[in-house]
């Protein structure tokens, strides 16, 4: 099950790398960081295809895969594979989040796994130790689940919702 998990997170991921349409002629291609602002494109750039992060990297707006230890991304959203020891959102995210903190400020459409998981509007599906949602459409399943706003229950351990 696991590698079949694998495997359709890598076909997905390579896909959106695929699709000239969500790049557009402002974005570059790659970015690879040691740490911001030592990193191959200032972080007032977007990223669309992949970003490697090898301590940590920040751009204003990130499709594709995202891969590193600490991974951020400014008002201009998330759409991908985020895949790190610590992935921070300032603005929406469409897709996978996995690492042991998963932030983000806006609004989350897709699956966050981690010990922590954050999100704003939350459209989806949350899997970690603390899952955290101000509101949400889909499943929490942790050690405490919050949805501060219509949820099934405000705070509730092993499973929370809202539909």
């Amino acid at each position: 099950m696991k590698a079949r998990l694998s495997q359709i997170v890598l076909f997905f991921s390579f896909a959106l790398l695929a699709l000239p349409s969500i790049s557009s002629a402002q974005s570059k291609p790659i970015n690879v960081a040691l740490f911001n602002p030592i990193q191959v494109f200032p972080e007032d750039n977007s990223i669309a295809g992949l970003r490697i992060n090898l301590i940590y990297g920040k751009n204003v707006k990130m499709v594709g895969l995202d891969w590193g230890l600490v991974n951020s991304v400014g008002s201009g959203g998330f759409t991908g594979l985020q895949w790190g020891l610590v992935n921070m959102v300032d603005g929406n995210v469409l897709g996978l989040q996995g690492g042991v903190a998963n932030i983000t400020n806006g609004n989350v459409e897709g699956f966050q796994y981690g010990w922590y998981n954050s999100g704003n509007h939350v459209s989806g599906f949350q899997l970690g130790l603390v899952n955290v949602a101000q509101s949400m459409k889909g499943l929490q399943i942790g050690l405490l689940n919050f949805i501060k706003t219509g949820g099934q229950f405000p705070v509730f351990p092993i499973v929370n919702w809202s539909f």
